[in-house]
């Protein structure tokens, strides 16, 4: 058991009637009180109670079986990405809980909610290395926001209620709760009180007054401003107060990769992507504003490089819901804690309008030069070989900006980045602060379930396609209507360009020799083409959207492409190269 939940009281209000029940239809039940009507999983032994409770209530409660429990875990984070409601994954004992960890793990450093619900083995048998025992507790405590074993049937109520109210409140985050086998049998009277506060937790600061007229004075006396905005405007559906701010204030505005679609890409105020891959302008100019305003984001340090020469010029304010994040990176004049809704909301009545043209002016005259330089050759190539850009390009004209894009990591998802439109929030999903290759494939089955009106494309590499490729399984079951797109240049792509600027061309390991991709997709009953010529490439895009079913669709590119622009590791923001 948790010591902390030991000394921790809870504030909770009656949702249901006291019945006699067992712990695995209580599990079923608590899922319902809260609102759930999906989950991912796969069962197995010390989880076998609560799936035979899942039979019963097959009309309430659509569990989707996944192929491997990393894929239900993703699967689960695509879902709450899209919908922000809490996306639930359920396993095994042993290795099935321990196959969970990397999806929980993701969850975690991206701020995604998610109750992962594992079976155990009976009480009288932990510590005795039983089969399939292993101690997840322990395993997955430094990456959960919160972790806890029932041993008695009689704490589930209480504890699965405390588990969604924190993996969704404050900065989300994944919570695991391991259920012991039996504690799944014994019977006790069921009564479900939801959990509304946790004396030991507080989800969201209280706003201070002093440091939003503080702020507010930076924002107004600057005169170059800039703003960095991460995924907590999107968590904090903070959308339309952040957008009155910019517009009211008139700030160059750059986004980290989890706060794309936040801002429509096309707005006049949204000059592109910080960090190591991102836009020249704002990384450059990050050195040269007199005022650095981050909104819902870290300062991760793929967004600035080296902290010794990371905006030493700028006055810094930081807008943010975890007291953590505080001076964790970047040191701060002023920090306005709270949620980002209320805490913009209060500061703009504070705020001049205003217009900052001459400085606006320097961040396109840095993206044309960039267009010169990268853009056009990624975009508008006159090469024979095909860029991953120009397929990002046809998507966006097909999608009209309007679809869900899940990117997986490394090349392809930093082109997808830098040319994905996006008109509507909660559009771009991808994994940023772990980098989990085979992300993707799954996350953009819990996408589409979650927004079953939207078109949702996942973009991925080869490598990282294979290591979840199975999940075909999954959609080929469920028919859930992907669309995949496999950039294929036979390369672990972003280590091999690290190797041919870094290592002098050593390619180690990192050449691919694929398999018929196609053929495997059709195996799975889904419509599959492969596109290698420039000319074929449009039309097979334009297939691929107006499919009303599961499509897959390989596009092969140029074996050596680069993304640029890039900053080196280690180097400052100023020195972003653009080849």
């Amino acid at each position: 058991m948790s010591t902390e939940t030991q000394t921790v009281k809870t504030t909770t209000t009656k949702t249901s009637k006291m019945v006699n029940i067992s712990g695995a239809e209580a599990v079923i039940k608590c899922l319902l009180e809260e609102g759930i009507d999906l989950i991912y999983g796969y069962p197995g032994g010390a989880i076998m109670p609560v799936y035979d409770e899942l039979y019963k209530y097959q009309d309430k409660l659509h569990h989707v079986l996944t192929r491997h429990e990393q894929g239900a875990t993703h699967a689960a984070q695509g879902y709450a990405r899209v919908t922000g409601k809490v996306g639930v994954a359920i396993a095994t004992s042993g290795p099935g809980a321990t196959n969970l960890v990397t999806g929980i793990a993701d969850a975690q450093i991206d701020s995604t909610p998610m109750v992962c619900i594992t079976g155990q083995v009976a009480k009288q048998l932990l510590g005795s290395d039983a089969f399939q025992e292993t101690d997840i507790i322990g395993i997955s405590m430094p990456v959960t926001k919160w972790s806890y074993q029932i041993t008695d049937a009689s704490e589930i109520p209480e504890i699965m209620a405390k588990a969604f109210y924190i993996a969704r409140s404050g900065r989300p985050g994944p919570v695991l709760i391991d259920i012991t086998k039996n504690a799944q049998f014994e019977k006790f009277d069921f009564e479900y009180k939801k959990c509304t506060s946790v004396r030991s937790y507080k989800a969201i600061p209280d706003v201070n007054e002093h440091a939003i007229n503080a702020a507010a004075e930076i924002i107004n006396e600057a005169k170059k401003p800039m703003i960095v905005f991460g995924q907590g405007v999107i968590l904090g559906k903070a959308e339309e107060e952040f957008k009155a701010l910019i517009e009211k204030a008139g700030i160059p505005s750059a986004w980290t990769i989890l706060g794309l679609s936040a801002l429509p890409t096309d707005h006049p105020l949204n000059v592109g992507m910080v960090g190591m891959h991102g836009n020249y302008g704002p990384n450059k100019l990050t050195n040269e504003c007199d005022a650095l305003i981050a909104v819902g984001m870290r300062f991760d340090d793929r967004v600035t490089g080296n902290l010794d020469f990371y905006a030493k010029q700028a006055k810094i304010v930081h807008f943010e819901i975890d007291p953590a994040e505080i001076d964790k990176n970047v040191k701060t004049d002023v920090a306005v804690l709270g949620d980002v809704k209320e805490t913009l909301a209060r500061i703009l009545p504070k705020i001049n309008k205003n217009s900052h043209s001459s400085w606006m002016q320097e961040f396109k005259d840095y993206m044309d030069i960039e267009y010169d330089k990268v853009i056009k050759d990624d975009l508008y190539p006159e090469k024979e070989g095909l860029t991953m850009g120009e397929v990002i390009k046809h998507i966006n004209e097909a999608s009209k900006g309007d679809a869900i894009i899940v990117s997986d990591v490394g090349q392809h998802q930093m082109i997808t980045c830098r040319y994905a439109k996006f008109n509507k929030s909660k559009s771009n999903v991808t994994s940023g602060g772990l980098g989990t290759m085979g992300f993707a494939l799954p996350a953009a089955i819990g996408a589409k379930m979650g927004q079953p009106d939207r078109d949702v494309v996942a973009i991925i590499g080869d490598g990282s396609y294979q290591m979840t490729i199975q999940e075909l399984g999954t959609i080929y079951q469920t028919k859930v209507p992907v669309k995949i797109v496999v950039l294929n240049n036979e390369f672990l792509g972003m280590v091999r360009q690290w190797q041919q600027l870094f290592f002098d061309k050593r390619y180690a390991s990192t050449e691919m020799v694929n398999p018929d991709f196609v053929t495997i997709a059709k195996g799975y009953h889904i419509e599959a083409e492969q596109v290698s010529k420039r000319e074929n490439l449009a039309s097979a895009v334009q297939r691929m959207m107006d499919s009303k079913d599961a499509f897959f669709l390989e596009v092969c590119v140029e074996k050596e492409g680069n993304v640029f622009p890039m900053i080196p590791s280690g180097a400052s923001v100023s020195d972003v190269r653009l080849s």
